[in-house]
C-alpha cells in the first residue's frame, strides 16, 4: 500500500486531505441521499466564489505554529457531479488550495464524473488543470437498471468515457459500481464485472445497495413497490466479485475497493486510517482538532454563511461568533474523545484488508491495542472473524461479511478506556 510507513503516522496526524463538495448535478438519482441538487447550475458561480474564500479561511485557520502552511496530501472533488464545473473553476479551486495550504508535488488530485456528462475537450481541459484521477460513477453495465437507478448515461457512454479519459493522459481511473440491486441476478452482476475488467481500469469500487431514509427509493420499498435484494444475494455478489477481482490481478485492499498494485486510493486510505481532513462546501463533513463537523447543506445557506463568517473574519466584527473550526459553515460540531478516536482508529482500520497495525496504534495512542480491545473480541475470535499476527489485526474472509458484528465490539465508553489505562 501506497501510504506512509506505520512509524510516520504521528507526523501525519499534523497533516490534512482536502475534501472539496460540488453539490450540482442534472438529475438526482433515486437510490442517493448524498447533499445534491438538480437544476441549480445557475448558482454555480456564487459557490466556487464563496469556495474559494472558505480555502483562503481554512488555510490561515490551520496554520503551522510558526506560520507556514500546513502540509496537504489529497484532494478529492465529490459530490454531486464535480465535472460540471467548467475546467477553469476547477483549475482556480485548485490555485487556491495550492495559496492556502503546502500541496504536496504528487499529491493526488481526483475528481468524481458522470460518463453521460463528459466530453473529451473537458477532460483535456482538466487534466492541463491539474486534476491527476478521475471516478466515475458508472454503477452498472446493464441499461435496464441504469434506468431504474434514474442514472443518465447508458452502458455504451460508460466505455466512451472511460477511452476519452485514457486519452486525455488519465493513467489513474477508478469505476464505482453498485450490487445487490432490486431484480438484478448474479447472472448480470457477472456480466458487468466481466466488462468492467475487460475496460482494465485501475481501482473499482463496489458498493452493497443501501436504502437511505428521505429517497425515492425508501419510498418505494416502504409502498412495497420494491423489494430489496436479500442478504444471501448480497454475500454471492460479493464474493463472486472477490474472485474474478483476484483472478483479474486486482487487489482487495479494502471492504469495499479494489485496485492494482499502486494504484489505492490515497485520498481515502486518509478516511480509513483516520487521519485529518478537511471537509468544505455545502454539507460537507470534516474531521479535525479532535472534532468532527458538517457545514451547512443548502446551497445558498452555504453561501451566505460563508460570506458572513469571511466578513467578520476581515473586519474583526465580534458580534458574530466565529467558529473554531477551519470550515466557515459549520452547522454541527462534535467533540471526539481520546477514547472515541481509539474505537474509530480500530473500526476503519480493520476494513483494511492489512487490518491494524499494532505499532502504529501503540505510537499513536500511548496504549496497546490488547490491553484496551483485547477483553471485548472474545466472541468474534471465536467466531473466526478476526485473523491476527503479532503486528498485525484483520478480519478473517467470514469476516468480510460480517464486519458490523466485529465492529460493535470495538465501541468503547469513555471509562472502558480509562480502566485500561
Amino acid at each position: 500500500m501506497n501510504i506512509e510507513e506505520p512509524e510516520r503516522q504521528e507526523t501525519l496526524l499534523d497533516t490534512i486531505s482536502l475534501y472539496l463538495h460540488i453539490p450540482f448535478c442534472h438529475a438526482k438519482c433515486h437510490y442517493c441521499d448524498f447533499n445534491s441538487y438538480a437544476g441549480m447550475l445557475g448558482l454555480r458561480e456564487q459557490y466556487v466564489a464563496a469556495l474559494l474564500d472558505e480555502i483562503a479561511l481554512a488555510g490561515e485557520r490551520t496554520r503551522l505554529p510558526d506560520g507556514s502552511p500546513r502540509r496537504c496530501r489529497t484532494i478529492f472533488f465529490g459530490g454531486g457531479t464535480p465535472s460540471l464545473l467548467t475546467a477553469e473553476q476547477v483549475a482556480a479551486i485548485l490555485a487556491a488550495s495550492r495559496a492556502a495550504f503546502a500541496l504536496d508535488a504528487e499529491a493526488e488530485i481526483t475528481l468524481e464524473a458522470n460518463p453521460g456528462t463528459l466530453e473529451y475537450g473537458h477532460l483535456d481541459e482538466l487534466y492541463a488543470a491539474g486534476v491527476n484521477r478521475l471516478s466515475m460513477g458508472a454503477q452498472s453495465f446493464d441499461a435496464g437498471l441504469l434506468r431504474w437507478m434514474g442514472r443518465i448515461h447508458t452502458p455504451a457512454e460508460i466505455e466512451t468515457a472511460f477511452a476519452a479519459g485514457r486519452a486525455a493522459g488519465f493513467e489513474q481511473i477508478n469505476l464505482d459500481f453498485i450490487y445487490a440491486l432490486p431484480g438484478q441476478s448474479l447472472a448480470t452482476w457477472r456480466e458487468t464485472l466481466t466488462k468492467a475488467i475487460a475496460l482494465a481500469p485501475d481501482h473499482l469500487s463496489l458498493y452493497s445497495l443501501i436504502v437511505e431514509e428521505g429517497t425515492p427509493l425508501n419510498t418505494w420499498v416502504q409502498q412495497g413497490r420494491v423489494r430489496p435484494a436479500d442478504e444471501d444475494t448480497a454475500a454471492d455478489m460479493y464474493e463472486l466479485a472477490e474472485q474474478m477481482l483476484a483472478d483479474a490481478g486486482y487487489g482487495h485492499y479494502e471492504i469495499s475497493n479494489w485496485a492494482r498494485a499502486g494504484h489505492e486510493c490515497q485520498h481515502n486510505l486518509t478516511y480509513w486510517h483516520n487521519l485529518p481532513y478537511l471537509g468544505l462546501g455545502a454539507g460537507a463533513h470534516g474531521w479535525y482538532g479532535a472534532h468532527r463537523y458538517s457545514e451547512a447543506r443548502p446551497i445558498r445557506d452555504y453561501i451566505a454563511r460563508v460570506r458572513e463568517t469571511v466578513r467578520s473574519a476581515k473586519t474583526g466584527d465580534q458580534t458574530t461568533a466565529l467558529p473554531a473550526l477551519p470550515a466557515a459553515a459549520v452547522v454541527e460540531d462534535e467533540a471526539i474523545s481520546h477514547t472515541l478516536e481509539m474505537s474509530e482508529t480500530a473500526f476503519v482500520g480493520l476494513r483494511l484488508s492489512e487490518g491494524i497495525d499494532r505499532r502504529a496504534f501503540a505510537a499513536r495512542f500511548g496504549q496497546d491495542f490488547e490491553q484496551v480491545f483485547g477483553p471485548r473480541l472474545t466472541a468474534v475470535r471465536a467466531a473466526g472473524l478476526l485473523d491476527e499476527s503479532a503486528t498485525h489485526v484483520r478480519l478473517s474472509e467470514r469476516g468480510r461479511l460480517l464486519g458490523n458484528e466485529v465492529f460493535t465490539c470495538l465501541l468503547l465508553e469513555d471509562e472502558e478506556a480509562g480502566a485500561t489505562a
